[in-house]
């Protein structure tokens, strides 16, 4: 079922988008002209729990929806990021002060396995320990909260999340905390 690629070009290129078109043939001989690929970095992001049980929580503006949305701590690897623990560790740093003393990988998901080359992978990380204040990059204003595990159960319930990947890792990790339990 696999798609040959007979040409490929760059639209535009830059370090958080870059934007190819490809000209392919399927295995049917149908050829499929201008089919637009979003190229990414990986994503990271994690359920974080403290030592006390909580989880932490980010709140932060989105500019694309116009809105303060409640979220989970992540963001993308870094080239200097030798692997996805290396970046999500250095996530949870910067955006909460926090340091975990373990890390739960809970798998890999694509945004939109129909345009995009990347994936996020996704934590779960317990022991965490407040280390040091925020690091936050320029353009980032983001305030930590940290909830109960049942806190967290009624704003899944309650829909209070917009971002879906945050929500596959929220359900990854609450699954693999009762495990843990």
């Amino acid at each position: 079922m696999n798609w040959k690629l007979l040409r490929s070009e760059y639209l535009f290129r830059e370090p958080w988008l870059t934007v190819r078109k490809d000209t392919c043939e399927t295995p049917s001989g149908v050829l499929v002209p201008d089919y637009y690929v979003l190229e990414y970095p990986d994503w990271v992001n994690a359920m974080a729990v403290t030592e006390d049980g909580k989880v932490l929580l980010v709140r932060q503006y989105r500019h694309p929806v116009e809105r303060v949305l409640l979220e989970i701590p992540g963001g993308v690897m870094d080239p200097e990021d030798e692997t996805p623990e290396a970046a999500v560790r250095r996530e949870l740093l910067e955006e909460t002060g926090y340091a975990f003393s373990d890390m739960h990988y809970l798998g890999a998901v694509s945004p939109n396995p129909s345009t995009h080359t990347n994936v996020t992978h996704m934590f779960l990380a317990t022991g965490g320990k407040k280390v040091q204040e925020q690091a936050l990059d320029f353009n980032e204003e983001i305030d930590v909260e940290a909830v109960t595990i049942a806190e967290l159960e009624v704003r899944l319930r309650n829909n209070e999340f917009l971002q879906a990947l945050h929500c596959t890792c929220l359900f990854y990790g609450l699954m693999k905390w009762k495990e843990l339990k």
